[in-house]
């Protein structure tokens, strides 16, 4: 093989090598854990908050567990102060707990996602930024 030839060869792999990796880069951003925070509800339960990029936008998970089936909460998640979602929830069986799953732009800068929920008297609230 030529000098010619081989540095042919060796360009070749190169780039080769360089779109293998660029294709691999967004894949394993995409795939990342995210952010999470937990905590206590008022009156008792528990919540858990996630966040973790997802094809170009946030998805969000937010789970509530009481223990008791067939609680009614009004759920409400902003991103930045946008509003992402505004539902009632139902706590089901046979865990007494009950989880929402949207998706939101992924805004310039920081994301900061809080989460509220409140029914009867309880209160679960949090946030993460992302």
């Amino acid at each position: 093989m030529s000098q010619k030839q081989a540095a042919g060869v060796i360009a070749g792999l190169a780039a080769l090598a360089c779109g293998a990796t660029m294709l691999a880069g967004p894949a394993q951003a995409s795939g990342g854990s995210g952010v999470r925070a937990n905590g206590s509800c008022t009156g008792g339960g528990v919540w858990k908050l996630k966040a973790k990029a997802d094809d170009g936008l946030i998805a969000i998970e937010f789970e509530v567990d009481t223990n008791r089936v067939g609680q009614r909460w009004h759920v409400r998640i902003t991103d930045n102060g946008h509003l992402v979602r505004d539902r009632f929830a139902t706590t089901v069986a046979p865990s007494g707990s009950f989880t929402v799953h949207p998706h939101t732009r992924n805004r310039a800068g920081t994301d900061t996602i809080r989460a509220r929920v409140t029914g009867r008297d309880r209160t679960c609230s949090g946030l993460v930024r992302f």
